[in-house]
């Protein structure tokens, strides 16, 4: 049996299809396609399903990262705290600001940023701390602020990269309204995709978001007058409606991936597998598994044995930011980040989207069981 890694079509059955194209009609008789009034209905209606306050749509979650670090004051000649296993946009968007990002390494269980790393890397020019929901992991900001702000004697801006933990929850606050300002992103692979390319940012402070708001369109407040050099991220009206089309059945669907995660766990623990020859992602509370991870000496070996079996599965990520080839000018060297780059060489994501069935799932893990001899 084929098990597909993902497939968008879970989402797009006939009804919502029929609706969707209703919501794009009424675009078309309305004609505002950039910003209309659809953006401004999703910013509210996210606002209310997230419980924060203030909700910035733009055009891609690596713009919203932007947004959100020029709005926490991050510039030139800053230094942003990054994890250094994660997507490029997270240090992407550190140097799209001019600022330079000091690669941090994870917690090997939960392969978010090391409190303990972050730590003593600050220094006068840190400005921020991104911290990345990584696979849809809630990550523990307050404990993170208590041990950072000690280390550098003063406050320092949390910037929250969301962009994989929409609905995600933490028990000390919600994900994305916990730190100074977040990114999220809405490509369509998302727990919430657009169908199209689109982001948000949030933030809990007025003054933060209203720059946000200024930033997206070109650094103005009132049109053809510009209080600072911005950017040109709005959002297509057109991205909003699909996503207004979405977000309904968004916590039914992260219910699912919930669910099918602790499937996994089940039977890869019934087969022998779990602790011997795989690890597990951690089951904590509020994750949204964006992806489900497992990690394997033999990683590599298994991909081939699935994909060669047409099942799916996917490295997030194969190389460690330190290391890439745009930031060796930072003295990266191989080494400097045992777990981050451990990481890169182990991790290995299972089909976990909404269509991915019982059966898949029993598909999966035999094949598994049958590459080990278990």
């Amino acid at each position: 049996m084929a098990v597909p890694f993902f497939d968008i079509q879970y989402n797009l059955d006939l009804a919502t299809k029929k609706s969707l194209l209703g919501r794009w009609e009424n675009i078309l008789n309305h004609g505002g396609f950039v910003n209309g009034p659809e953006v401004r209905e999703l910013e509210a209606a996210l606002a209310e399903f997230l419980d924060i306050p203030h909700v910035v749509c733009c055009s891609n979650g690596s713009d919203a990262l932007v947004l959100a670090l020029r709005a926490a004051g991050v510039g030139p000649g800053d230094e942003v705290l990054v994890p250094a296993f994660t997507f490029f946009a997270s240090a992407g968007a550190v140097s799209r600001c001019g600022a330079k990002p000091v690669f941090v390494d994870i917690d090997p269980d939960t392969y978010l940023i090391s409190a303990e790393d972050a730590a003593s890397k600050v220094t006068a020019a840190t400005k921020a701390v991104m911290v990345v929901h990584l696979y849809g992991m809630p990550a523990d900001i307050p404990a993170l602020e208590k041990v950072i702000n000690a280390a550098a004697g003063r406050e320092i801006a949390v910037v929250e990269d969301a962009a994989q933990a929409v609905g995600a929850t933490h028990p000390d606050g919600v994900v994305g309204g916990m730190g100074t300002s977040a990114g999220w992103s809405c490509f369509p692979t998302k727990n919430l995709g657009s169908p199209g390319d689109a982001g948000f940012a949030t933030a809990a402070n007025e003054e933060v978001a209203e720059r946000m708001r200024r930033l997206r369109e070109h650094g103005g407040g009132r049109q053809y007058y510009h209080d600072e050099v911005g950017y040109n991220f709005r959002m297509d009206s057109l991205q909003a409606a699909g996503l207004l089309e979405f977000l309904p059945r968004l916590v039914e669907f992260n219910g699912v991936r919930r669910n099918s995660a602790e499937h996994y766990s089940e039977l890869f623990t019934a087969a022998g597998l779990a602790g011997k020859h795989l690890t597990l992602p951690i089951n904590t509370p509020g994750h949204v598994y964006h992806q489900y991870v497992i990690r394997t000496d033999k990683r590599d070996d298994l991909m081939a044995f699935l994909r060669a079996r047409d099942i799916g599965c996917a490295v997030y990520y194969p190389l460690s930011l330190h290391l890439q080839p745009c930031y060796q000018d930072l003295g990266g060297q191989l080494g400097d980040l045992p777990e981050s780059e451990r990481a890169t060489e182990q991790v290995l994501a299972l089909p976990i989207y909404p269509g991915v069935t019982f059966d898949h799932r029993e598909e999966l893990v035999s094949a598994v069981a049958e590459f080990f001899g278990v």
